[in-house]
């Protein structure tokens, strides 16, 4: 499976987890610069989702330098680790809680030594892992 088949898979997933518990989804058809669905919840509330999908070993995921900017309470990361296709799990995170801990991550690796002793190089690529539960299913950030 190829990166766009996991990150569509990884989208359909969640619309499809979402409208299971009483969401309405929406799935652009075409590609929208800072979120990949919206949706709405019983009250009316809507959000956008970016959703973020992995199928390797580990829970770490790959974004860039723009996802230090996209912050709005409304918007939240939906991180899919797809286990192979059967039972993925969902990681849903705030936008805020996301900048913050990518500029943070990367400040981070930018200033511990590269290869060598030598200085990393500045790039666009961010990475996020979560080592733990706190974010694991919680679909109730979205209420």
């Amino acid at each position: 499976m190829n990166n766009i088949n996991i990150g569509n898979a990884g989208e359909y997933f969640v619309a499809a987890e979402l409208e299971r518990r009483g969401f309405t989804v929406g799935v652009p058809m075409s590609n929208v610069k800072d979120y990949d669905l919206l949706c709405i919840n019983r009250d009316g509330k809507q959000f956008a989702l970016q959703v973020k999908t992995t199928s390797y070993g580990a829970n770490k995921w790959i974004l860039s330098s723009k996802n230090e900017k996209i912050v709005d309470k409304n918007v939240f990361y939906i991180f899919v680790h797809l286990h192979q296709l059967d039972n993925p799990t969902y990681y849903i995170v705030p936008s805020q809680v996301v900048a913050d801990t990518i500029l943070k991550g990367h400040q981070e690796w930018l200033n511990s030594p590269g290869k060598n002793g030598k200085p990393h190089n500045d790039s666009n690529i961010r990475t996020i892992k979560f080592d733990d539960d706190t974010y694991l299913g919680k679909w109730e950030y979205l209420s």
